[in-house]
């Protein structure tokens, strides 16, 4: 036997020893889909109305900044709902001023309607209110996508549910914990940093007594649990910062766990480029005054600002080591636009995951068992090369699959069956070919080669057509559809290194052992 098959052989024999131990233990190694293991499916419902409040009323602070700036004094600017800013009180004597200034900052997204009293009306327009609900849609689909990967979970299906309806599909197969994944999942993570007016008050009516008990219309109440500034103490406190932040989680570069100084646990945070700019002319700015650092609405410490701060910050208050761990996740993976309801959710049990991996096994051994039989029947002894082949294309998608941790799910299983067919048909490519040759009166080892080497680019250039079905399943599919294009393409991957050196390798270890006057085939 020559070295060339010598060599050939344990290049074989070392990619099924390494196929077999990237696939042992199965129960380990091989990782399995929703429908096959269970898990948790979830449809949730954007409450797309918060991305448009959040629009209106940064719209309507940017123009009364810009009224303050030019000194036109007007009485309210306000957003009355998600999508109308109204506008009371505009001295008459400079009507057109306020209208030139107005209608450059809002008349691209909203439509103008005049009333009586220097009152002006603006409604946002049909087609921006469109785009920006299906935008909040995108973008708390990306961020759910983030959070869960973070998360761990093997291959999590995040996709929109219904046409129109701003719903959300998610699946996370294998998931125990639940109730933290539904946690995470939903908690908007919005975090603000504003600079305090007043406060802190133990009630609301005291912060606004000197107030007349009245909201300046660009100002807000957020309250916050005085133990967050670690005092010790319990209750709630008050504080009047402004409706608008001058920094946000958007400016976020990162966020990670860690202690404060008093050795409890914390969420430190940097910023991007332009969310160091902005922190650090608001700090510059207000030196000797509080900061709120704001998340989801509710107070979680308010330092003093002590000098200019530029690129990083902490947030404290009554967290644990897991609640510290979790926030800096979603933080890291962006705030979601809006806040989430849950439509409907169902626990999967693993019974049914059971029942189709019994199932898809026996239909894939009842498969090869049936190709076996065929071969053997048809092909003779060149049969039992067809089938070690196509177990061998098997044992190698098995083992890829687990190497780079793809999910194996029941579209997955439709894979494999097609992948066993793939294999016989290229076997069938090439034993045709042998005994078209072996007709033309050549020697068996002439005719062995010649059947491999001229049917070569016939598989490559079917293989290479699936393979490209297979991407556009891949990246247009859904979570099963893409299980089942990543089987396939493993499996074509993988048959032609099959059907093209194991096959050719097994018959020319038989040629090389004797000389040999026919084949059995």
């Amino acid at each position: 036997m020559s070295n060339n098959v010598q060599w050939k052989q344990l290049a074989i024999i070392g990619v099924a020893v390494l196929s077999t131990l990237a696939i042992y233990p199965p129960d380990e190694k091989i990782r399995l889909g929703l429908d096959l293991e269970g898990g948790v499916h979830m449809v949730l419902r954007v409450q797309t109305d918060d991305a448009l409040r959040v629009e209106t009323e940064t719209a309507g602070e940017q123009l009364g900044e810009q009224l303050d700036l030019q000194g036109i004094n007007v009485v309210s600017v306000v957003a009355v709902d998600p999508t109308t800013i109204r506008i009371d009180g505009v001295p008459q004597d400079r009507d057109a001023e306020f209208r030139q200034i107005a209608d450059d900052q809002l008349i691209a997204s909203y439509d103008r309607e005049t009333g009586a009293g220097g009152v002006y009306t603006y409604s946002m327009r049909a087609p921006v209110e469109s785009n920006l609900r299906d935008e909040s849609v995108r973008q708390a689909i990306q961020t759910i996508e983030r959070r869960v990967n973070e998360l761990g979970v093997a291959e999590p299906i995040v996709a929109p549910y219904s046409v129109g309806g701003h719903q959300i599909l998610v699946q996370l197969p294998g998931v125990s914990d639940v109730a933290r994944a539904k946690e995470i999942i939903r908690n908007t993570a919005l975090l603000e940093l504003k600079i305090v007016e007043d406060g802190p008050a133990s009630s609301r009516e005291n912060l606004l007594a000197a107030r007349s008990g009245v909201v300046p219309p660009e100002m807000e109440v957020v309250s916050g649990a005085s133990g967050s500034l670690n005092t010790g103490a319990s209750g709630t406190e008050y504080y009047l910062v402004r409706r608008v932040a001058a920094v946000t989680g958007r400016d976020l570069r990162n966020a990670r766990s860690s202690l404060d100084e008093f050795n409890q646990p914390a969420i430190s945070f940097s910023f991007n480029r332009d969310g160091a700019r902005k922190f650090g002319d608001v700090t510059g700015q207000n030196i000797g005054r509080s900061l709120a650092i704001i998340l989801d609405g509710r107070v979680q410490t308010a330092p003093q600002i002590q000098s200019r701060i530029s690129d990083e910050g902490r947030i404290t208050g009554n967290f644990t080591q897991q609640d510290a761990a979790d926030l800096s996740l979603v933080l890291r993976s962006g705030a979601l636009p809006a806040s989430l309801t849950y439509l409907e959710e169902r626990t999967v049990g693993p019974t049914l995951g059971a029942a189709s991996i019994r199932a898809g096994v026996a239909a894939s051994v009842a498969g090869l068992m049936a190709v076996a039989v065929f071969m053997l029947i048809y092909y003779k002894l060149a049969g039992i090369n067809a089938i070690v082949a196509v177990a061998m294309n098997l044992l190698i998608l098995m083992g890829f699959m687990a190497y780079v941790g793809a999910v194996l799910t029941l579209p997955g299983i439709a894979g494999l069956i097609l992948t066993i067919g793939i294999g016989v048909d290229s076997n069938v490519l090439i034993f045709e070919r042998i005994k078209e040759e072996l007709r033309s009166e050549k020697g068996v080892k002439s005719a062995v080669a010649a059947g491999f080497d001229r049917v070569l680019l016939t598989i490559l250039d079917t293989h290479v057509a699936s393979l490209i079905a297979a991407a556009f399943l891949f990246q247009f599919g859904s979570g099963p559809i893409r299980g089942f294009a990543t089987t396939l393409a493993i499996g074509l991957a993988s048959n032609i290194f099959t059907a093209m050196f194991v096959s050719r390798t097994i018959f020319e270890s038989v040629l090389a052992r004797r000389r040999v006057a026919t084949l059995s085939i």
